[in-house]
């Protein structure tokens, strides 16, 4: 098991502590409600060191990358951020990411010669580097395997900009959504700040190496003490996301579900000139409609949906299966997604959630759930 450049603050803060992609990560500190309502109404820092990052570098980098993901990549101007994912042969999904465009960085910039990094999940760091250096044959490109010495913390919340900007010269308010900024940040330099993050409370991601990211986390926390910002864990990572209706690859996107029945078709581009694996498939389904769809359902009773839990029409015919579960802190409710038949993912549409035994009444809602 691996540590993060951070294992020992998080020791030091009696955080309890559990595997997670191959690393020894903190699941929360205090409580994961303590830590969700910090995120939500405050502050919150996370250590999300364990992501991969990836550099991809060359003359064929834009052509690369269009033929790989279902996003339009071209449509990225140096200093944006786009989400994508990684269509596979079989209209599956390989990994869900970000793509940053870093044809500022003087060093990297020459003619003719763009620079992206992309950001994939831990869990699939080892898959999506075999993919994607597979998938290079034949372009011009050069790839390069950066997570092992790239820390990332995410500071999240509505007072976020307010608590870190005396940290860096670098305008934060200024700063759109899904962009980033490269500067000084903690008196460490090269340090990419990301107005980007998986909790929808606003915030930015910094990267920086592994020796600065642990003088980056001791500054932000003394900093922002009198604000009251919070370190918090996975497991406040996890319910904030879920209230978000983001996606969590391993739950609720894989490499067998369809980005159009996950509710990203407006990440998938078929419009874009070029072909990326799977795309016929994807014009077919969007052509023809899906036969099953991701939905969010909230439940009457106080018991909470688990991955895997069968979902079942008011009539008792199987129609589908629970991808996430979790008590909604904001809401004080149980909440969930899962796949259901198309017919059945209509907001509105009463279902039961099968809880060994028990079935548990619920009701198919839009998403987000706030």
């Amino acid at each position: 098991m691996k540590n993060t450049p951070l294992t020992e603050r998080h020791i030091a803060l009696g955080a309890k502590m559990a595997e997670f992609a191959g690393y020894n990560m903190p699941i929360s500190y205090t409580t994961i409600t303590d830590e969700h309502h910090a995120v939500r109404n405050n502050a919150g820092v996370f250590d999300v060191s364990h992501m991969g990052e990836f550099i991809v570098r060359g003359k064929d980098a834009l052509r690369l990358l269009q033929s790989v993901t279902v996003n339009d990549v071209s449509r990225l101007k140096p200093g944006d951020v786009q989400y994508s994912c990684l269509p596979n042969k079989k209209g599956g999904i390989v990994d869900d990411l970000l793509v940053y465009r870093l044809d500022d960085v003087p060093e990297m910039t020459e003619e003719g010669v763009q620079t992206f990094m992309l950001v994939v999940n831990a869990s699939n760091e080892k898959k999506d580097w075999r993919w994607l250096k597979r998938m290079a044959k034949g372009f011009d490109v050069q790839l390069k395997n950066i997570s092992d010495r790239t820390g990332l913390i995410a500071v999240q919340g509505p007072k976020a900009a307010e608590i870190l900007q005396k940290l860096t010269d670098i305008d934060l308010a200024g700063m759109k959504y899904y962009t980033f900024k490269r500067g000084r940040f903690a008196g460490c330099k090269n340090v990419i700040v990301s107005a980007t993050g998986y909790t929808g409370a606003g915030g930015f991601e910094i990267y920086a190496r592994n020796r600065d990211i642990v003088k980056i986390w001791d500054k932000v926390m003394a900093h922002g003490a009198k604000w009251g910002i919070k370190p918090a864990g996975l497991g406040a990572r996890d319910t904030l996301r879920l209230e978000k209706g983001y996606c969590l690859y391993g739950n609720d996107i894989d490499d067998k579900t369809s980005p159009l029945e996950a509710g990203l078709g407006w990440i998938t581009k078929l419009g874009k000139a070029e072909d990326f694996p799977s795309k016929a498939r994807f014009i077919e389904q969007k052509e023809k409609g899906v036969k099953r769809r991701l939905v969010g359902f909230v439940v009457e009773d106080r018991r909470v949906p688990r991955h895997g839990y069968e979902i079942e029409s008011r009539r008792g015919a199987k129609i589908g299966v629970v991808t996430s579960g979790t008590h909604s802190p904001t809401l004080d409710r149980p909440i969930g997604m899962g796949y259901v038949k198309a017919k059945y993912a209509e907001p509105g549409t009463r279902i039961r959630i099968v809880a060994g035994s028990k079935k548990l009444e619920a009701t198919v809602v839009k998403l987000p759930f706030v």
